[in-house]
């Protein structure tokens, strides 16, 4: 098919083209914000997941993706990348064993080997934002990711407290059963937020212990981490430091 000149020149100067390279090009400069769109875009596509077969396989897929660009924002970290890729592969090769044959202590050392991995690369993004006085635009995002990543991580321990402790949680007022993953993720942000508002709660004494850290990393880390964070955004306005 021939293209004519005019043609030619209207496609060339699409502005589609430019406009996806500065996305990509935003997005390699600031890898914590696809971190933090993935894991939002997550909390709204879980709850369409757990409802057959074929959704648990999209699940874990997504799972992997998370997985993913988790260790492409941990790659940017002063820690050491080694450590994440010897927590990161044993859990997708776990979970394509889940996938096919799925098994009760399969899905404990997955959830476990993932609750290790998002704790690594929370220190890890904790790390990176602290290593110097800058706040730039990319740590910003980072706070967010930050806070996502604990939540995962407490969510896929209490998975592991509820399947090695029956009845581990219950809904306020019902009785102590098995949880599904968005629960629990649920009961996760809402503790680390300290909203106190999920309907889910701890019922045996491992399950209240779990809960009491994470409440406990949740205050910590708005007044540590965050409350450093804006410090080091003030001082990088009134420095003129380049974001």
């Amino acid at each position: 098919m021939n293209i004519s000149g005019v043609g030619y020149t209207r496609l060339c100067a699409s502005p589609s083209i430019p406009r996806m390279s500065i996305n990509f090009d935003y997005l390699r400069r600031n890898p914590s914000a696809g971190l933090l769109a993935v894991q939002l875009l997550g909390f709204l596509l879980y709850p369409l997941m757990e409802t057959s077969p074929s959704s648990r396989a999209l699940f874990g897929a997504f799972g992997l993706v998370v997985l993913g660009a988790a260790l492409w924002v941990v790659r940017r970290s002063p820690w050491l990348t080694w450590l994440g890729l010897l927590l990161a592969l044993p859990v997708v090769v776990l979970s394509m064993v889940a996938a096919v044959s799925p098994g009760t202590k399969i899905l404990v050392w997955t959830a476990a080997l993932e609750s290790l991995f998002y704790f690594y690369a929370t220190g890890s993004l904790i790390a990176y934002m602290l290593q110097d006085w800058v706040a730039t635009t990319d740590e910003l995002f980072a706070a967010g990711a930050t806070f996502t990543l604990l939540a995962w991580a407490f969510a896929y321990a209490y998975a592991v407290c509820d399947a090695i402790f029956p009845g581990s949680f219950a809904a306020a007022g019902g009785i102590a059963e098995a949880r599904t993953w968005m629960e629990l993720l649920y009961l996760s942000v809402a503790v680390l937020s300290s909203v106190g508002l999920s309907d889910i709660v701890p019922a045996t004494p491992m399950a209240r212990a779990i809960v009491m850290l994470e409440s406990f990393a949740g205050v910590m880390y708005i007044a540590l981490v965050v409350s450093r964070l804006i410090s080091m955004g003030n001082i990088s306005r009134h420095s003129g430091f380049p974001e």
